[in-house]
This record gives structure tokens, sequence and C-alpha cells, in this order.
């Protein structure tokens, strides 16, 4: 991919990734995989600190649940969204009635990429948090400490680094996906077109220079932003 788009000048490669709708489909993608990341990071903390914290009925089978992401087609996954948050679906036609859609929106773009990459958070915070003696915690009660200085001095440090982890993996994951994303995203260039969509548009075009030199330009951004994640969780590691 990187021979093929240095085949190109830098002015032919720049006006080629500077194209409005390159950067519409940039800034919906990455957009929509951050907000997405951010969700799962607070739903997917909260999901295992529930089921490590806590036994109840039914605990078993929503854990085996969180997985299902994995298993399932992410064609599946795109079609049961989109059907579910379509404007004649159970979700979105309440939605529709509140006077705002959800599917065809970058809302149901990050709902998408929220279902598909919760289990990255889930699973890197889970173990850690399951390692954390709970007797810890009721010392530091018993010594006065009220449950936000807890979180704060006690989960925090001890989660940061796998909650890091797992937000970069489920933005990682987000930015690429396609399957989950085509059918409730409805492909509208320059509102709800991601950037996967866009390669495969250009390759559908034959037009294989404008699909490395936007393949490239993702893999650029991703990288950079993934390495910057990579220094912070060093950076915090680090005693």
């Amino acid at each position: 991919m990187f021979v093929h788009a240095a085949q190109l000048t830098w002015d032919q490669f720049w006006a080629i990734v500077s194209a409005p709708r390159v950067l519409a489909a940039l800034k919906l993608s990455f957009g929509t995989a951050l907000y997405a990341a951010i969700i799962n990071g607070v739903i997917g903390t909260l999901l295992a600190w529930v089921l490590v914290r806590y036994s109840f009925p039914g605990r078993k089978i929503i854990d085996a649940m969180i997985d299902l992401p994995f298993a399932l087609p992410t064609a599946v996954a795109g079609i049961a969204l989109t059907a579910l948050y379509a404007p004649t679906g159970l979700v979105g036609q309440f939605a529709t009635d509140l006077g705002f859609k959800i599917a065809y929106t970058p809302l149901g773009i990050t709902l998408a990429l929220t279902f598909v990459t919760l289990p990255f958070v889930v699973r890197t915070v889970q173990p850690v948090l399951a390692d954390i003696p709970r007797e810890v915690e009721e010392a530091a009660a018993c010594l006065g400490a009220k449950p936000w200085q807890v979180f704060r001095h006690i989960l925090v440090p001890a989660l940061l680094p796998a909650w890091l982890t797992g937000f970069a993996l489920a933005f990682a994951r987000g930015v690429g996906e396609y399957g989950s994303v085509i059918f409730i995203a409805g492909n509208m260039p320059m509102k709800t077109e991601i950037l996967p969509l866009l390669i495969m548009v250009k390759l559908d075009q034959y037009d294989y220079t404008g699909a490395t030199s936007i393949g490239v330009l993702m893999l650029v951004v991703s990288f950079v932003l993934l390495l910057l994640i990579n220094l912070l969780q060093r950076r915090i590691e680090r005693p």
C-alpha cells in the first residue's frame, strides 16, 4: 500500500486525502470510534465491576453475552441493529416519536460501534479488577476513606493501565469497522460515509491510487493516536 502510494507526488497525494469527501469520512470514522470508545470506557468498566463484585441470578449468562460481538458476524450485527434502530424498529420508532432519528445518522454509527467494541474494555478491565482484594477497599473504608477516595486512590491506579488498553483496542476496532456499520449508516457521502466504505467505493471504481492513499492516511492517523495512548499508558505505569 505504501509502495503504491509512494508513486504519487506529494501534491497528488495531498489532493486526494484533503478532498472534502475524504475529510468528512475521516472526521466521521474517527469521531464515532472515539465516542464509542469513551462510552464503552464507562459502561464496560461498570459491567466489569458488577460481574466481579456481585453474585446474582443470570450473572454467568450476562458474562457470556459480553463476548457475543466476537462470535456474531459483523454483517448480522449490522442488520440486527438496523432493524432495531430504523424508523420502523422498536427503538427507532420510539426515537422518531421524540423527534430524532438513530439509524442513518452518526448516532446510529456510534451505537453500532459501541456494541461491537464493548468486549474489549470489559475483558481487559475484568481480570485486573478481580485481582484487587476486596479487603483493601474495606480496610481503606475502615480507616475513614470515603467511597470516592477509595475509587481515586486504590481502584484508579490499578485499573487505569488496563482501561487504557481496552480503550485503545476499542478505538482501533471502531476505526476500521465495516460490516456492522454499512447497514445502519446509510452511506450518504459527506454525511454518514465512513472511511472503510470510501475505500471500497474507490476500489469498485478501479481507483486504486485513491484507495491506497486513503488507506495510508487512515493507517498513519491511527498509528499516531495509538502511539500517543501507548506512551500515556507507559507513563502511568512508570513508578
